[in-house]
């Protein structure tokens, strides 16, 4: 009994190194293909990854970027940690991606895939969801990084258009509209 113990706890270890190091080698853009999503969803030039068993990750980059994908009015901005929990076909709490449509900025919750063979692929920023085609997202896309304070800018932009109070300081004097 006591031998055959010893050799489960060994054939246990064995197999979570094996699966250690496996990951180790293997990409973030691996690793998205084999859960059933496309390569592109992160920038190219990932190098540093963490995923544990329960799926969830974290992305680090050098630096925050924007890469545009389908229209040039669609784009994605990355922060330098992107994180969330991945399950086949589909991304979830994800922290640390937006997406831009039209002119608005969107905090992205989820991403998922239907089905390979619908050729969707869903992001979900709360309120609504929007799809976009699969094929888009085939390939890691370029990323041009970008000042914080640019994408701030943007998002605050964006945040007064949607109906919030905007506060503005114009030549000494400070004033609020309702747009």
């Amino acid at each position: 009994m006591v031998v055959l113990g010893n050799s489960f706890v060994i054939f246990t270890f064995v197999l979570c190194s094996i699966w250690v190091f496996t990951s180790a080698d293997s990409s973030i853009y691996e690793v998205l293909k084999s859960h059933g999503l496309p390569m592109g969803l992160l920038p190219k030039g990932v190098r540093n990854f963490t995923l544990d068993n329960s799926g969830n990750f974290v992305v680090h980059l050098d630096q925050p970027c924007n890469s545009k994908f389908e229209k040039k009015e669609n784009e994605l901005h990355y922060e330098r940690n992107v994180s969330g929990s991945l399950s086949f076909g589909q991304i979830d709490l994800i922290s640390g991606i937006s997406a831009k449509d039209l002119f608005l900025w969107f905090q992205v919750k989820k991403i998922y895939v239907s089905s390979s063979s619908s050729g969707v692929i869903y992001f979900d920023v709360g309120v609504v969801s929007k799809q976009f085609s699969l094929s888009s997202f085939d390939n890691p896309k370029e990323c041009t990084a970008v000042q914080v304070t640019d994408l701030e800018d943007a998002k605050q932009d964006s945040k007064s258009l949607s109906g919030n109070i905007r506060y503005k300081l114009d030549q000494g004097s400070i004033g609020s509209a309702i747009l």
